[in-house]
Parts: C-alpha cells; structure tokens; sequence
C-alpha cells in the first residue's frame, strides 16, 4: 500500500514538473518578440486587382538610336576635277574648191628655142642620153654631149638664165620635169640647162 502512494506521488510530481517546464518556455518565447512588431500579414489572398502585374517591365516605346539612325554619307578623298570641259567637234560642211586649170607653157616655136644642155645626176647610165633624145624629138637643140652633173641636186630641175622663163617652162612640159629655176652661177647664160636626179620618172 505504501509503495503504490509513493507511485502515484512519483507520478504527480513528474506530471507537475512538465507542467511547469512547458508554461515557463511558452512565456519566454512570446518575451522575446519585439513590442512593437507588426502582426503577420494575412495569408488570405485579396480580392482587390494583382499588383503582379504591374512589376512587369514594359516595352520602351522609345525609338533606339540605332535602328533609326541613318549612316553618314560616305564622303569622296578625290579631288573635284578641275579641267575645262572639252569643246565638241561638229562636222563642218567640206569647203567647195574651184577645179585648177593646168598651166600651159607659152609655145615657142622651133628657131627661136635656145639650146640645151642635159646632165645626169643619178647612179642609171645613159639616163642623160635618153632624156637628149626625148628633147630632140620635142623640137629642141642639144649642145654637147650628154654628161653627168657632179655636186647635189634636190630634184630634177630646169634651169634657165635670165629672160628665158617661158622656154624653161616649155621645156620642163616637154621632158615631164616638175621645177624650173633661175641658173647657178657656173652655168652658162645663153641656154637651160637640164639635171636629171633619182625622182625623174619621165
């Protein structure tokens, strides 16, 4: 009997015990939150619009600098061109040239012809004695026989002294020469004198 009192005491004071130890640690918890703490917000959602929403950034309406902005125009290193512009040709119409009429030696006739002389003044032997003959035939006199001119000459010429110009340019017609001109002074100055060169074709 006495051992089951001192069971039931043994059990109430342990039953005491933990009583006192969890309502001492239930005060000291709601101790240590701050006077002035502001009670929990409710977890109860609300009926009013979603502020969610509204953190969402939203699309700049601005336009960007680089979608919009145009390159600079590409600026030349070439000089600018300072020559004149150049003049256009136009066709002209071709200027009407009057027909020329061959000159025609004055006709001398046979006696009153002076004489003449031939000379050779090219490389073709004979060329003196063909051109004496052709003269002949033409109605002239040759003096001499036929020789070759030493010294240079630029064309085939007749050469007259002065006051025969008129027979010089019978002569020259007659032998097919293209130039008559006054005498050198080493020839003789009562004839012509013809020398033949590499252009004499006759």
């Amino acid at each position: 009997m006495l051992s089951s009192l001192v069971a039931v005491a043994a059990v109430v004071a342990i039953v005491a015990g933990l009583l006192v130890l969890f309502g001492t640690r239930g005060n000291d918890s709601k101790a240590e939150e701050p006077a002035g703490a502001s009670p929990k917000p409710s977890a109860k959602p609300s009926s009013g619009p979603s502020t969610v929403g509204a953190s969402v950034p939203r699309p700049s309406t601005k336009p960007t600098t680089e979608a919009t902005s145009a390159p600079p125009p590409a600026v030349s290193t070439e000089p600018p061109s300072t020559a004149p512009p150049q003049p256009t040709e136009t066709a002209q119409p071709p200027a009407k040239t009057q027909p020329t009429q061959p000159t025609q030696p004055v006709t001398i006739p046979a006696e009153e012809r002076p004489a003449i002389e031939v000379y050779n003044n090219t490389p073709t032997k004979g060329l003196a004695d063909t051109v004496a003959s052709r003269a002949r035939q033409a109605g002239w006199t040759v003096s001499g026989s036929p020789d070759n001119w030493h010294g240079k000459v630029a064309e085939s010429t007749v050469y007259y002294p002065p006051g025969m110009l008129d027979a010089a340019n019978q002569l020259a017609h007659d032998l097919g020469i293209g130039r008559s001109k006054g005498a050198l002074d080493n020839m003789k100055k009562d004839r012509l004198t013809v020398i033949l060169t590499s252009d004499y074709t006759g």
